[in-house]
């Protein structure tokens, strides 16, 4: 079986399907022997000292860890390839740690030092030179849940603009966008707001892949990174996850289903205000709730909104877990939301209408402006103040995701 190499994007793909399901980066790297690195070896002198950025989610169809596969398969395939550093994100290496900051720490299995990219500072979630020194080549393997303010995709950009200067080659093993590749959703930050949980002027729902947003980053930011996106294989972009036929491991603590998935582009924007999302104990982002909350009335409301694809029910629940989640051990009433049919569901827009609610019924109480934190659109933040309808709000959108499609479609691979 082949590789062809599309250039000059370096996109390495197999040319047929293997075994009738989704195969992902990894997978296709080991069907094709590691051909691509090693061309990488051949440019950097027959050496290619890696960093792996991942998690649990990176594994093959076999449940090997990509760290593994790397260190063992492809250091057996390649000469002069050897695994250096590991690399964390947000949660931590096990995408198990929901706080602030994350310690440097050892790989019990390889052995391997375990850099943490995830701190209490801006410089703490900076690659930099010395974390980089002496390696040849970034691989990236992480599971981006299609959500602009999912802060992989940031790592992601940061590790593209750390890469020229320390002459850095970057390859992204490519993973579905759970959501489906297809829609494109909500409103665009504004340019110039750029941070850690918005690495670029993009919609809430952006309908594309990793692999994708690093060749969008490069190209529409001029980065001038030498990137390789390893494409999947058998992926369509109307798959959401549940198409692939690929194992289901949470990317964080706090989406632990696929349910959550659809509903996080959304329910997100509440994250950070005064109304509970994510308690541990109960299904992070499916539900939300306060003390001042109402549940039959915000239900009733929100009912009454006739929005496509979901329907609420009133609950009330105690929140448990950490002190930073509002309201731990208080009894809060809110509502659940029931997803009845996700390819009508827009869920940006739900999350408007979410917001406008609480705004609506409960203005002495509900935190409008800590919306901003993850929305970074202050005009749409005005309109939900002003009590604009909630459909002509999302109506006000769509002249600036046509334009965002536009660019968009240079980089799709699929």
């Amino acid at each position: 079986m082949g590789f062809r190499r599309l250039l000059p994007l370096g996109i390495f793909a197999v040319t047929t399907l293997l075994h009738g399901q989704t195969k992902t980066g990894i997978d296709v790297l080991e069907a094709e022997h590691f051909a691509p690195l090693k061309q990488l070896a051949e440019k950097h002198q027959g050496h290619l000292r890696l960093g792996v950025l991942t998690n649990p989610v990176g594994i093959d169809s076999q449940q090997r860890r990509t760290i593994d596969v790397l260190r063992q398969d492809a250091a057996a395939a390649v000469p002069g390839l050897k695994v250096v550093t590991l690399f964390s994100a947000e949660h931590g290496i096990n995408a198990a740690v929901d706080g602030y900051s994350i310690n440097d720490k050892i790989d019990p299995a390889s052995q391997l030092p375990i850099i943490s990219l995830f701190g209490a500072t801006e410089a703490q979630l900076h690659p930099t030179a010395q974390q980089t020194e002496g390696l040849d080549v970034i691989v990236i393997d992480l599971q981006d849940v299609g959500v602009r303010y999912w802060t992989f995709q940031t790592l992601m950009k940061y590790f593209l603009q750390v890469s020229t200067a320390n002459h850095l080659d970057i390859v992204v093993l490519d993973r579905p966008n759970p959501i489906n590749g297809m829609a494109v959703q909500g409103p665009l930050s504004t340019p110039g707001r750029e941070n850690y949980v918005n690495p670029s002027s993009e919609p809430m729902r952006t309908g594309m892949t990793m692999g994708e947003l690093a060749q969008l980053f490069n190209g529409e930011g001029h980065l001038g990174a030498s990137l390789t996106v390893i494409k999947m294989s058998g992926w369509k972009r109307s798959d959401w996850y549940d198409d692939t036929g690929l194992l289901w491991i949470n990317p964080s603590p706090n989406i632990r289903s696929l349910t959550q998935a659809m509903l996080y582009p959304g329910t997100g924007l509440i994250e950070g205000t005064n109304v509970n999302v994510k308690g541990p104990g109960e299904p992070p982002f499916v539900r939300f709730g306060a003390p001042w909350i109402h549940a039959t009335e915000l239900a009733a409301y929100l009912q009454a909104r006739k929005i496509p694809g979901v329907s609420f029910m009133p609950v009330t629940y105690v929140p448990s877990g950490s002190e930073h989640y509002p309201y731990i051990g208080k009894r809060v009433e809110g509502v659940e939301i029931i997803v009845n049919d996700r390819n009508a569901l827009d869920a940006p827009e739900l999350g408007i209408e979410a917001v406008s609610a609480l705004w609506k019924l409960y203005p002495q109480q509900f935190q409008l402006d800590r919306v901003d934190r993850l929305l970074l659109n202050k005009s749409t933040l005005e309109e939900i103040r002003k009590g604009i309808d909630p459909r002509a709000i999302a109506a006000g959108w769509q002249s600036e995701l046509n334009a965002f499609k536009a660019i968009r479609a240079r980089y799709l691979l699929y």
